[in-house]
């Protein structure tokens, strides 16, 4: 009985891992990623690279998944005093601490694979994108505004997606990652709203217990609107068509839907804004660029 259940564990430890890391909402960077990747491939060859794109994959998969585990590992006695996040595998003994730091040494290894098989620039500054990932869980514990760690981190996504091609620095794909960074920092401000009251009791930093929900509510559509103009800058410094403006028009309507759904007194829909919604704007705006540059010549 013993031997049996010894051979069952691994399985149940993935799947813990991957509930852990919440692997699922790779949907927010990764598109984004894609888009810069895609064209710096049009500016350069008008071909798409697959096996590189396929790079891009594993080294963003990886440095999220060594993000989010790092994250859940240093927040878990934080997560243990919030009933929103009292059920996390660390927590419950779902997961241990030592399988989820084995997870996201693994996590790790395989980003910093992927980045050395796409070029020495990439692997040069791998380390630098692994600095914000570790700091952003800390900053709750030292700034108001964590907000602005995470915006930081996730901005290196499009940013590496363009280096993973060219091998060298693109100030467009620097537009696209502070427009990045913004959008998921402003939705940030909103998604930690519903922990206000136990943020102020337990002694965790944010803009709403700081500030207060309005203040975060007013600062995550003044972070929205900044975005929208950012992808615009985007559009035009890369010669964007018809499709992109397309997905822009599309994302500028769905942060519409988002503000007008979330409230300072009424987060019963936070949950649609931040899953639902957000998901959805990365991947409209990623198929609008991808028919957009399609249709200016990028070859399959």
């Amino acid at each position: 009985m013993t031997s049996a259940s010894a051979a069952i564990p691994q399985p149940g430890r993935t799947k813990a891992f991957l509930r852990l890391v919440m692997i699922e909402h790779s949907v927010f960077a990764l598109p984004f990623a894609y888009i810069a990747s895609l064209t710096a491939m049009y500016e350069w060859d008008e071909n798409i690279h697959w096996g590189r794109l396929l790079l891009v994959t594993v080294a963003m998969v990886g440095l999220r998944t060594f993000a989010m585990a790092v994250n859940r590992i240093i927040d878990r006695e934080i997560d243990a005093r919030n009933p929103r996040t009292a059920h996390r595998e660390l927590v419950t003994g779902a997961m241990s601490v030592k399988h989820a730091w084995t997870g996201a040494l693994v996590a790790l290894v395989v980003f910093l694979g992927a980045a050395a098989l796409l070029n020495p620039l990439c692997l040069a500054l791998a380390p630098v994108a692994v600095v914000p990932m570790v700091v952003y869980p800390y900053g709750k514990r030292f700034t108001n505004f964590p907000q602005a760690i995470l915006g930081l981190a996730q901005a290196m996504g499009p940013v590496g997606g363009w280096l993973a091609i060219t091998g060298s620095w693109s100030w467009d794909a620097v537009i696209l990652g502070l427009a990045v960074g913004i959008w998921i920092g402003g939705f940030d401000l909103i998604y930690a709203c519903q922990d206000v009251e136990t943020d102020r009791r337990i002694g965790v930093k944010s803009v709403p217990a700081r500030f207060g929900i309005p203040a975060a509510i007013w600062g995550a559509r003044a972070c929205h609107a900044v975005t929208t103009a950012l992808f615009a800058w985007y559009a035009v410094a890369t010669g964007a068509g018809a499709f992109f403006w397309l997905g822009l028009l599309i994302v500028a309507g769905a942060f519409v839907y988002e503000h007008s759904i979330v409230r300072p007194h009424d987060l019963s829909r936070l949950n649609r804004a931040f899953f639902s919604v957000n998901g959805f704007i990365g991947i409209a705006l990623f198929v609008c660029a991808l028919l957009d540059l399609l249709v200016r010549g990028l070859t399959l």
